[in-house]
């Protein structure tokens, strides 16, 4: 018993590939703000050119962090608007 023959499979691959790519370009490429890709503790720190300790400290003082498997992760876009707020009050 067969549910669905290899034509079909295949051609139902195609049609969800080519939505997806459609998708995908009519956007820009951009991710949505639920899909950001978390940054690691040493990446911000070497994008904010600032030492781990200094990064641990903003932490304790209020920085948004996630920690996952005892490591800790960034939303980059959060950290960013918590900076521009402190530059702006």
């Amino acid at each position: 018993m067969e549910i669905i023959n290899k034509q079909a499979l295949s051609q139902c691959i195609r049609d969800a590939l080519r939505a997806e790519l459609q998708q995908h370009f009519k956007t820009g490429g951009s991710q949505s703000p639920q899909e950001e890709r978390l940054v690691s503790k040493q990446e911000l720190s070497a994008e904010l050119g600032v030492s781990l300790i200094t990064l641990s400290d903003w932490m304790k003082k209020g920085l948004p962090f996630l920690r996952l498997n005892r490591r800790v992760h960034f939303k980059k876009s959060k950290v960013l608007k918590i900076m521009q707020q402190d530059i702006t009050d």
